[in-house]
Protein backbone atom coordinates (compact mmCIF):
# COMPACT_ATOMS: atom_id res chain seq x y z
CA UNK A 1 0.00 0.00 0.00
CA UNK A 2 1.45 3.39 -0.65
CA UNK A 3 1.69 6.57 1.58
CA UNK A 4 -1.02 8.90 1.78
CA UNK A 5 0.56 12.15 -1.08
CA UNK A 6 0.44 15.46 0.81
CA UNK A 7 -0.68 18.20 -1.63
CA UNK A 8 2.13 21.26 -1.62
CA UNK A 9 1.20 24.34 0.15
CA UNK A 10 -0.30 26.92 -2.56
CA UNK A 11 2.15 29.45 -3.96
CA UNK A 12 1.57 32.91 -4.40
CA UNK A 13 4.04 35.94 -5.98
CA UNK A 14 4.93 37.16 -2.53
CA UNK A 15 6.14 33.65 -2.12
CA UNK A 16 8.30 34.19 -5.28
CA UNK A 17 9.72 37.18 -3.55
CA UNK A 18 7.13 40.24 -5.49
CA UNK A 19 5.30 42.11 -3.06
CA UNK A 20 2.41 43.23 -5.11
CA UNK A 21 0.86 45.23 -1.94
CA UNK A 22 4.57 47.04 -1.70
CA UNK A 23 4.19 48.37 -5.24
CA UNK A 24 0.97 49.22 -4.45
CA UNK A 25 1.61 51.26 -1.23
CA UNK A 26 4.49 52.83 -3.27
CA UNK A 27 2.54 54.11 -5.87
CA UNK A 28 0.16 55.71 -3.15
CA UNK A 29 3.01 56.99 -1.56
CA UNK A 30 4.33 59.00 -4.85
CA UNK A 31 1.77 60.42 -5.61
CA UNK A 32 1.69 63.75 -3.91
CA UNK A 33 5.48 63.81 -5.24
CA UNK A 34 4.29 63.98 -9.11
CA UNK A 35 1.20 65.96 -8.29
CA UNK A 36 3.75 68.75 -7.67
CA UNK A 37 5.07 68.43 -11.11
CA UNK A 38 2.00 68.56 -13.28
CA UNK A 39 1.78 70.85 -16.10
CA UNK A 40 -1.64 72.31 -17.56
CA UNK A 41 -0.93 69.73 -20.88
CA UNK A 42 -1.25 66.59 -18.47
CA UNK A 43 -4.05 64.88 -18.74
CA UNK A 44 -3.75 61.64 -16.71
CA UNK A 45 -2.42 61.52 -13.41
CA UNK A 46 -0.32 58.40 -12.02
CA UNK A 47 -1.51 54.72 -12.86
CA UNK A 48 -2.84 54.66 -15.48
CA UNK A 49 -1.66 52.05 -18.58
CA UNK A 50 0.00 55.07 -20.64
CA UNK A 51 0.76 58.87 -20.20
CA UNK A 52 -1.19 61.38 -21.70
CA UNK A 53 0.22 64.91 -22.76
CA UNK A 54 -1.34 67.56 -25.02
CA UNK A 55 1.07 69.13 -27.23
CA UNK A 56 0.58 72.87 -26.73
CA UNK A 57 -0.88 74.81 -29.63
CA UNK A 58 2.08 77.54 -28.94
CA UNK A 59 4.27 75.87 -31.06
CA UNK A 60 3.69 76.63 -34.90
CA UNK A 61 6.04 73.97 -36.34
CA UNK A 62 7.20 71.59 -33.15
CA UNK A 63 10.06 69.26 -32.77
CA UNK A 64 9.77 66.61 -30.31
CA UNK A 65 13.12 65.62 -28.89
CA UNK A 66 13.93 62.92 -26.73
CA UNK A 67 16.80 61.37 -24.38
CA UNK A 68 17.15 58.70 -21.82
CA UNK A 69 19.95 57.83 -19.67
CA UNK A 70 20.79 56.46 -16.31
CA UNK A 71 22.95 57.49 -12.80
CA UNK A 72 25.22 55.11 -13.30
CA UNK A 73 27.69 53.48 -10.65
CA UNK A 74 27.30 56.80 -8.85
CA UNK A 75 24.32 54.37 -7.36
CA UNK A 76 26.97 52.31 -5.95
CA UNK A 77 28.14 54.93 -3.59
CA UNK A 78 24.82 55.79 -2.48
CA UNK A 79 24.44 52.28 -1.72
CA UNK A 80 27.86 52.45 0.22
CA UNK A 81 26.45 55.44 2.13
CA UNK A 82 22.78 54.71 2.74
CA UNK A 83 21.78 57.81 1.18
CA UNK A 84 19.01 57.80 -1.64
CA UNK A 85 17.60 61.82 -1.87
CA UNK A 86 20.20 63.09 -3.88
CA UNK A 87 20.18 60.02 -6.94
CA UNK A 88 16.58 61.34 -8.12
CA UNK A 89 17.75 64.62 -9.20
CA UNK A 90 20.76 62.93 -10.90
CA UNK A 91 18.79 60.76 -13.11
CA UNK A 92 16.45 63.79 -14.12
CA UNK A 93 19.41 66.12 -14.94
CA UNK A 94 21.21 63.74 -16.98
CA UNK A 95 18.02 64.04 -19.97
CA UNK A 96 17.01 67.07 -19.20
CA UNK A 97 20.58 68.62 -20.05
CA UNK A 98 20.80 66.41 -22.95
CA UNK A 99 17.50 67.92 -24.63
CA UNK A 100 18.14 71.00 -23.50
CA UNK A 101 21.08 71.75 -25.50
CA UNK A 102 18.72 71.43 -28.58
CA UNK A 103 16.68 74.34 -27.37
CA UNK A 104 14.24 72.13 -26.15
CA UNK A 105 11.87 72.91 -23.66
CA UNK A 106 11.30 69.54 -20.93
CA UNK A 107 8.00 68.57 -20.87
CA UNK A 108 7.48 65.45 -19.54
CA UNK A 109 9.73 62.41 -17.65
CA UNK A 110 9.00 58.75 -16.64
CA UNK A 111 11.17 57.09 -14.59
CA UNK A 112 12.51 53.08 -14.46
CA UNK A 113 12.93 52.06 -11.08
CA UNK A 114 14.13 48.03 -10.65
CA UNK A 115 15.02 45.81 -7.38
CA UNK A 116 15.34 42.78 -6.13
CA UNK A 117 13.56 43.46 -3.13
CA UNK A 118 11.21 46.20 -3.01
CA UNK A 119 11.84 48.33 0.13
CA UNK A 120 9.13 51.24 0.15
CA UNK A 121 11.25 53.62 1.76
CA UNK A 122 14.32 53.76 -0.44
CA UNK A 123 11.97 54.08 -3.14
CA UNK A 124 10.05 56.85 -1.92
CA UNK A 125 12.87 58.51 -1.64
CA UNK A 126 14.28 58.19 -4.64
CA UNK A 127 10.91 59.02 -6.68
CA UNK A 128 11.10 62.25 -4.35
CA UNK A 129 14.55 62.96 -5.70
CA UNK A 130 13.38 62.61 -8.96
CA UNK A 131 10.11 64.97 -8.52
CA UNK A 132 12.54 67.57 -7.20
CA UNK A 133 14.79 67.30 -10.27
CA UNK A 134 11.46 67.66 -12.34
CA UNK A 135 10.42 70.69 -10.66
CA UNK A 136 13.74 72.47 -10.71
CA UNK A 137 13.24 71.28 -15.14
CA UNK A 138 9.95 72.42 -14.99
CA UNK A 139 8.37 69.26 -16.23
CA UNK A 140 5.99 66.92 -15.71
CA UNK A 141 6.96 63.03 -13.97
CA UNK A 142 3.73 61.87 -15.77
CA UNK A 143 4.50 58.13 -14.86
CA UNK A 144 7.19 55.41 -14.53
CA UNK A 145 8.09 52.15 -13.83
CA UNK A 146 8.52 50.16 -10.57
CA UNK A 147 10.32 46.48 -11.41
CA UNK A 148 10.50 44.03 -8.71
CA UNK A 149 12.72 41.01 -9.63
CA UNK A 150 14.22 39.03 -7.45
CA UNK A 151 17.62 37.05 -8.03
CA UNK A 152 18.08 40.23 -10.77
CA UNK A 153 19.75 42.80 -7.73
CA UNK A 154 21.65 42.14 -4.27
CA UNK A 155 19.46 43.25 -1.18
CA UNK A 156 19.71 47.03 -0.43
CA UNK A 157 20.19 47.76 -4.53
CA UNK A 158 18.40 48.84 -7.51
CA UNK A 159 18.99 50.41 -10.73
CA UNK A 160 17.67 53.47 -12.55
CA UNK A 161 16.59 54.67 -15.89
CA UNK A 162 15.10 57.85 -16.62
CA UNK A 163 13.07 59.03 -20.33
CA UNK A 164 12.71 62.92 -21.28
CA UNK A 165 10.73 64.63 -24.00
CA UNK A 166 10.70 68.22 -24.97
CA UNK A 167 9.72 70.43 -27.68
CA UNK A 168 11.42 73.16 -29.63
CA UNK A 169 10.18 75.01 -32.47
CA UNK A 170 11.70 73.73 -35.73
CA UNK A 171 13.20 77.77 -36.75
CA UNK A 172 14.83 77.62 -33.05
CA UNK A 173 16.63 74.24 -33.40
CA UNK A 174 20.44 74.87 -31.92
CA UNK A 175 22.74 72.26 -34.00
CA UNK A 176 26.13 74.24 -34.18
CA UNK A 177 25.83 74.76 -37.79
CA UNK A 178 26.48 78.33 -37.06
CA UNK A 179 29.60 78.06 -35.11
CA UNK A 180 32.34 79.69 -36.88
CA UNK A 181 36.17 81.09 -35.49
CA UNK A 182 36.23 83.83 -33.32
CA UNK A 183 32.81 82.78 -30.94
CA UNK A 184 33.26 82.53 -27.88
CA UNK A 185 33.17 79.30 -25.44
CA UNK A 186 31.32 80.33 -22.22
CA UNK A 187 31.25 77.79 -18.68
CA UNK A 188 28.55 77.48 -16.32
CA UNK A 189 29.63 75.72 -13.09
CA UNK A 190 29.08 72.39 -12.29
CA UNK A 191 27.58 71.72 -9.03
CA UNK A 192 30.17 68.73 -8.32
CA UNK A 193 31.28 65.54 -10.09
CA UNK A 194 27.29 65.69 -11.62
CA UNK A 195 26.36 61.41 -13.10
CA UNK A 196 30.07 61.06 -14.80
CA UNK A 197 33.38 59.03 -13.62
CA UNK A 198 32.37 57.65 -10.36
CA UNK A 199 33.52 54.15 -11.65
CA UNK A 200 36.93 56.11 -11.44
CA UNK A 201 35.93 57.78 -8.21
CA UNK A 202 35.03 54.90 -5.98
CA UNK A 203 38.46 53.40 -7.53
CA UNK A 204 40.11 56.57 -5.89
CA UNK A 205 37.96 55.91 -2.54
CA UNK A 206 39.67 52.27 -2.44
CA UNK A 207 42.53 53.40 -2.38
CA UNK A 208 42.64 56.82 -0.64
CA UNK A 209 40.81 55.27 1.70
CA UNK A 210 39.47 58.38 3.06
CA UNK A 211 37.43 59.48 6.11
CA UNK A 212 34.12 60.11 3.91
CA UNK A 213 32.71 61.92 7.15
CA UNK A 214 35.48 64.21 7.61
CA UNK A 215 34.75 67.67 6.40
CA UNK A 216 35.55 68.79 3.42
CA UNK A 217 35.59 72.86 2.68
CA UNK A 218 32.74 73.18 5.00
CA UNK A 219 30.71 69.85 4.46
CA UNK A 220 30.87 66.15 5.05
CA UNK A 221 32.73 65.08 1.75
CA UNK A 222 29.68 62.05 1.54
CA UNK A 223 27.47 64.53 1.15
CA UNK A 224 30.45 66.52 -1.34
CA UNK A 225 30.71 63.46 -3.57
CA UNK A 226 26.81 62.87 -3.92
CA UNK A 227 25.93 66.34 -4.56
CA UNK A 228 23.37 65.94 -7.33
CA UNK A 229 23.92 67.06 -10.90
CA UNK A 230 22.69 70.52 -11.99
CA UNK A 231 20.07 71.26 -13.82
CA UNK A 232 20.18 74.35 -16.42
CA UNK A 233 16.89 74.45 -18.17
CA UNK A 234 15.41 77.25 -16.26
CA UNK A 235 18.28 79.84 -17.11
CA UNK A 236 18.80 78.50 -20.55
CA UNK A 237 15.59 78.73 -21.09
CA UNK A 238 15.19 82.23 -20.24
CA UNK A 239 18.31 82.78 -22.39
CA UNK A 240 16.40 81.69 -25.26
CA UNK A 241 13.22 84.01 -24.90
CA UNK A 242 15.20 87.04 -23.91
CA UNK A 243 18.03 86.47 -26.20
CA UNK A 244 17.26 84.58 -29.48
CA UNK A 245 19.88 83.52 -31.83
CA UNK A 246 22.34 84.10 -29.54
CA UNK A 247 23.29 80.47 -28.40
CA UNK A 248 25.31 79.32 -31.07
CA UNK A 249 25.95 75.85 -29.61
CA UNK A 250 25.54 74.24 -26.26
CA UNK A 251 27.20 70.90 -24.83
CA UNK A 252 26.63 69.10 -21.78
CA UNK A 253 29.65 68.29 -19.84
CA UNK A 254 28.91 64.13 -19.25
CA UNK A 255 30.85 61.36 -19.94
CA UNK A 256 34.05 62.10 -21.59
CA UNK A 257 34.60 65.34 -19.53
CA UNK A 258 35.49 68.79 -21.49
CA UNK A 259 37.28 67.05 -24.43
CA UNK A 260 34.76 64.75 -25.82
CA UNK A 261 31.77 66.41 -25.47
CA UNK A 262 32.49 69.92 -26.98
CA UNK A 263 33.66 68.54 -30.18
CA UNK A 264 29.99 66.69 -30.69
CA UNK A 265 28.71 70.51 -31.37
CA UNK A 266 31.79 71.40 -34.03
CA UNK A 267 32.23 71.33 -37.84
CA UNK A 268 35.32 69.06 -38.68
CA UNK A 269 37.00 72.14 -39.60
CA UNK A 270 36.75 74.00 -36.35
CA UNK A 271 38.79 73.67 -33.04
CA UNK A 272 37.83 74.90 -29.35
CA UNK A 273 40.60 76.12 -27.57
CA UNK A 274 39.98 76.20 -23.88
CA UNK A 275 42.16 77.79 -21.51
CA UNK A 276 42.23 76.07 -18.32
CA UNK A 277 43.61 79.39 -16.14
CA UNK A 278 40.24 80.53 -16.49
CA UNK A 279 38.35 79.09 -13.46
CA UNK A 280 39.56 77.64 -10.97
CA UNK A 281 39.51 74.11 -10.57
CA UNK A 282 37.27 72.99 -7.84
CA UNK A 283 38.34 71.45 -4.38
CA UNK A 284 36.61 68.23 -5.23
CA UNK A 285 38.77 67.51 -8.52
CA UNK A 286 41.87 68.51 -7.00
CA UNK A 287 41.39 65.98 -4.19
CA UNK A 288 40.26 63.56 -6.91
CA UNK A 289 43.61 64.42 -9.08
CA UNK A 290 45.70 64.36 -6.04
CA UNK A 291 44.37 61.45 -4.12
CA UNK A 292 44.14 59.31 -7.48
CA UNK A 293 47.66 60.85 -9.32
CA UNK A 294 45.37 61.27 -11.80
CA UNK A 295 47.36 62.52 -15.38
CA UNK A 296 46.07 66.27 -16.65
CA UNK A 297 44.51 65.07 -19.77
CA UNK A 298 43.23 62.06 -17.91
CA UNK A 299 40.86 64.84 -15.49
CA UNK A 300 40.05 66.84 -18.33
CA UNK A 301 38.85 63.25 -20.45
CA UNK A 302 36.87 61.70 -17.53
CA UNK A 303 35.35 64.30 -15.37
CA UNK A 304 33.51 68.13 -15.58
CA UNK A 305 36.28 69.87 -13.67
CA UNK A 306 34.15 72.28 -12.77
CA UNK A 307 32.37 73.47 -15.71
CA UNK A 308 28.75 71.63 -16.35
CA UNK A 309 27.83 73.13 -19.43
CA UNK A 310 29.66 75.28 -22.76
CA UNK A 311 27.76 77.72 -24.54
CA UNK A 312 29.15 78.48 -27.64
CA UNK A 313 28.16 82.69 -28.78
CA UNK A 314 29.21 85.20 -31.48
CA UNK A 315 31.99 87.32 -29.22
CA UNK A 316 29.34 90.58 -29.60
CA UNK A 317 27.03 88.57 -27.33
CA UNK A 318 29.02 86.84 -24.74
CA UNK A 319 28.97 90.17 -22.18
CA UNK A 320 24.90 89.72 -22.43
CA UNK A 321 24.62 86.14 -22.42
CA UNK A 322 27.00 86.55 -19.15
CA UNK A 323 24.94 89.21 -17.43
CA UNK A 324 21.73 87.27 -17.82
CA UNK A 325 22.69 83.94 -16.81
CA UNK A 326 24.65 85.41 -13.73
CA UNK A 327 21.21 87.35 -12.93
CA UNK A 328 19.76 83.70 -12.76
CA UNK A 329 21.95 82.61 -10.27
CA UNK A 330 24.00 80.82 -12.91
CA UNK A 331 28.16 81.15 -12.12
CA UNK A 332 29.74 81.92 -15.60
CA UNK A 333 33.22 81.54 -17.24
CA UNK A 334 34.83 82.62 -20.58
CA UNK A 335 36.50 79.58 -20.54
CA UNK A 336 37.62 79.46 -24.58
CA UNK A 337 37.41 80.10 -27.84
CA UNK A 338 36.47 79.02 -31.49
CA UNK A 339 39.16 78.80 -33.99
CA UNK A 340 39.94 76.80 -37.35
CA UNK A 341 41.46 73.20 -36.84
CA UNK A 342 45.13 72.50 -38.35
CA UNK A 343 45.28 69.69 -40.00
CA UNK A 344 45.46 66.35 -37.37
CA UNK A 345 44.69 68.87 -34.59
CA UNK A 346 41.99 67.35 -31.69
CA UNK A 347 38.90 69.22 -32.05
CA UNK A 348 38.54 70.26 -28.20
CA UNK A 349 42.56 71.17 -26.78
CA UNK A 350 42.55 72.60 -22.82
CA UNK A 351 45.83 73.76 -22.11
Amino acid sequence: MSAKQTSPSPLSYRDAGVDIEAGDALVERIKPFARRTMRPEVLGGIGGFGALFGLSSKYREPVLVSGTDGVGTKLKLAFALGKHDTVGQDLVAMSVNDILVQGAEPLFFLDYFACGRLDVDTAATVVQGIARGCELAGCALIGGETAEMPGMYPDGEYDLAGFAVGAVEKSALIDGAGIAPGDVVLGLASSGAHSNGYSLIRKIIDVARPDLDAGFHGRPLRDVLLEPTRIYVKPLLAVFRDLPGAVKGLAHITGGGLTENVPRILGEELVARIDAASWTLPPLFQWLQQAGQVGQGEMYRVFNCGIGMAIVVADKDADAMTAHLAASGETVYRIGHIDRRSKGEAQTLVA
